[in-house]
């Protein structure tokens, strides 16, 4: 073979050698990265093996991965911030304040996964 794939004989098959580089090896996938991968590889399976072929399928489960947390951060606080959720209810009220803050969260997962994870 010309590329610089490595192959490796199974039976009357080739199958090739892949192996991570070292820095997507030393990329560590977070909840959505690995949302968004094993979405990749149960739902666009030819997109799936084209990033990893090509070596890029760890950069952008890792820039999904960034981008959906930067998104929950932000939304969180801006729901928080509209909805009127303060430390002071925190203190004031826990259990109200906690559920109000699971809810929120709940809704900002939801919302990330249409739109970053499952696309």
């Amino acid at each position: 073979m010309s590329n610089k794939i490595q192959y490796l004989c199974v039976g009357d098959y080739l199958i090739p050698n892949l192996v991570l580089s070292p820095e997507e090896a030393s990329t560590k996938l977070g909840k959505w990265g690995m949302l968004h991968k094993d979405y990749l590889l149960k739902n666009k399976k030819i997109l799936f093996t084209t990033l990893l072929t090509q070596g890029k399928l760890y950069q952008h489960c890792a820039e999904v991965e960034k981008q959906a947390q930067n998104m929950f951060d932000t939304v969180v606080k801006q729901i928080k911030t509209a909805e009127g959720i303060t430390e002071q209810m925190k203190e004031d009220n826990q259990v109200e304040w906690l559920c109000r803050m699971q809810n929120i969260e709940a809704r900002v997962r939801e919302m990330i996964c249409e739109e970053l994870i499952y696309v």
